[in-house]
C-alpha cells in the first residue's frame, strides 16, 4: 500500500484524506439514521396511551424530548395541545424542520466529496502529465520520470473515482433515507393532531353546474 501512495506521487494525500473523511461520514450516518433510533416503533402507541391516561406533565414532555427525534415532533405538539389545530401544527412544523436539518447533518460534506473526488484525481492526473512532459528533453527520454509521471496520473484517476462512487452511492441513499423518515414523522404528528383535536372534515367538493 505504502508502494502505491508513493507511486501516485503527493496529488494522492489529498484523496485519502477526502476517503477518510468519507468514510467517517459513512459510519456515522449509518448509525445515527438507523429506523429505530429515529421512529421507535411503539413510541406512538406509548404517547397516546400515556396522554389519555394522564394528560400532558413537564416531566412527561421533557423524557418524550431526548427520546428520540420523533419523540421531539410529538413533545412540541403536546406542549401546545390546549391551543388550536393550526397553532399546534405549526408547532410540529417547526420542530419538525429543526429535525430534518439534524437528520440531513454532514450529508452536504459527503455530497462534496463525491462530486469533488474526480477532480482530485482530475488534479493528479493533471500533476501526472507534467511529469511525462518533464521527462521529455533534447538528449532523449529520462524513463524513470516518464514511468512515475504515467503512475501519478493513473493512479490519482482511480483512486478519484474509487472514492467518488461509493460516497455518492450512499449520499444518494442516505438522502432517500432521510426525506422517508421525516414522511414517516410527519404523518404520525398528524395521527397525533387528529386525536387530540378530532378527525378533519375535508371539505365537500363543489357542485358544478
Amino acid at each position: 500500500m505504502f508502494a502505491i501512495i508513493q507511486a501516485a506521487g503527493w496529488p494522492i494525500w489529498f484523496l485519502l484524506l477526502a476517503s477518510v473523511i468519507a468514510l467517517a461520514l459513512i459510519i456515522e450516518r449509518s448509525v445515527s439514521l438507523r429506523d429505530r433510533r429515529i421512529i421507535p416503533p411503539n413510541l406512538f402507541g406509548e404517547v397516546v396511551a400515556v396522554y389519555q391516561r394522564q394528560g400532558v406533565t413537564d416531566e412527561m414532555l421533557g423524557k418524550l424530548a431526548l427520546d428520540s427525534p420523533l419523540g421531539t415532533v410529538l413533545a412540541a405538539g403536546l406542549r401546545n395541545h390546549k391551543a388550536s389545530r393550526y397553532v399546534m401544527k405549526e408547532a410540529i412544523e417547526e420542530a419538525g424542520r429543526a429535525v430534518a436539518h439534524d437528520l440531513e447533518r454532514f450529508l452536504t460534506t459527503l455530497g462534496t466529496i463525491a462530486t469533488a473526488a474526480p477532480l482530485l484525481g482530475l488534479f493528479g492526473t493533471v500533476i501526472g502529465m507534467i511529469e511525462i512532459f518533464g521527462s521529455q528533453s533534447p538528449t532523449g527520454t529520462n524513463p524513470q520520470q516518464l514511468a512515475h509521471g504515467i503512475s501519478i496520473a493513473l493512479y490519482n484517476t482511480a483512486f478519484g473515482i474509487g472514492i467518488a462512487v461509493p460516497a455518492l452511492i450512499f449520499y444518494r441513499h442516505f438522502r432517500h433515507k432521510v426525506d422517508t423518515l421525516i414522511v414517516e414523522m410527519e404523518e404520525r404528528a398528524s395521527k397525533l393532531v387528529d386525536i387530540l383535536h378530532g378527525e378533519r372534515v375535508d371539505a365537500p367538493a363543489p357542485l358544478r353546474a
